[in-house]
């Protein structure tokens, strides 16, 4: 980003997490908004984010859909995405919505059930508001955000976007959950034996595909690989070195 010419700020301040981060994007744009811009990647905040957002990502949806039935001549039967604000997996599903075909949200389980062991918003949250938004989110018993936890950066968020949250309500999707051990192994798993590292946020989705396979063994799964592993090489082989995951 800095190659390109921006002035990259990091949050210093809270957990340091996504939600800090759009707070700090926020208070900037409401302090000029004369000369200044709001603008998030994810399919949350005040519309017309998360619809602009969701059809910015839609180009892999409708892209994923094509080329999946050139491929095979059929659709998929499962579409399984990561789902923190759940903009992959927005973009992916709103190709689909009128396809017969399950559609899989997986949220970060993290470390354990309690408040601030997980980000998993859709399984474990209630209605609130957040960054000027409506939805399913984690908060605590006086109605603030919870505080969160995945091994995932970009899942780090306690609340989903409410297109996500209104389809959860619906039944047209269903929520799955990946926790961090079942992230890491299905993050060496796919490295190892296709060659491709992912993003730790994608892995949560490779993590619950891994599992849907062994439930649905004769049906195809189509997983939306959201981003690369190089931001989390380091990362990974520091804290959860390779020769443990054999």
């Amino acid at each position: 980003m800095r190659i390109l010419g921006a002035k990259v700020v990091p949050v210093g301040f809270g957990g340091r997490t996504l939600k800090e981060a759009v707070d700090s994007a926020f208070e900037a744009y409401l302090k000029d908004p004369v000369t200044s811009i709001y603008a998030i990647g994810s399919v949350v905040g005040p519309h017309p984010f998360p619809k602009m957002v969701r059809d910015f990502q839609s180009v892999v949806g409708f892209e994923a859909r094509d080329q999946f039935f050139e491929m095979t001549g059929n659709l998929p039967d499962n579409l399984v995405a990561c789902v923190g604000g759940g903009s992959n997996a927005m973009g992916l599903f709103s190709a689909f919505i009128e396809d017969p075909c399950e559609m899989y949200g997986v949220e970060p389980a993290g470390k354990g059930t309690k408040l601030g062991e997980h980000a998993a918003s859709l399984t474990y949250g209630s209605e609130g508001v957040l960054h000027g938004f409506n939805s399913i989110m984690l908060q605590n018993e006086d109605g603030s955000p919870a505080a969160v936890h995945s091994i995932a950066s970009g899942l780090d968020y306690p609340s989903v976007g409410p297109e996500h949250a209104y389809l959860s309500t619906q039944k047209r999707t269903k929520v799955g959950t990946a926790n961090d051990k079942e992230t890491i192994e299905a993050f060496y798993a796919l490295s190892r034996h296709e060659g491709i590292i992912p993003a730790l946020e994608s892995s949560h989705a490779v993590a619950f595909a891994m599992k849907l396979a062994r439930e649905k063994p004769y049906e195809s799964i189509l997983v939306n690989l959201s981003g690369r592993g190089d931001k989390d090489i380091d990362f990974v082989v520091e804290n959860f070195p390779p020769e443990d995951y054999k």
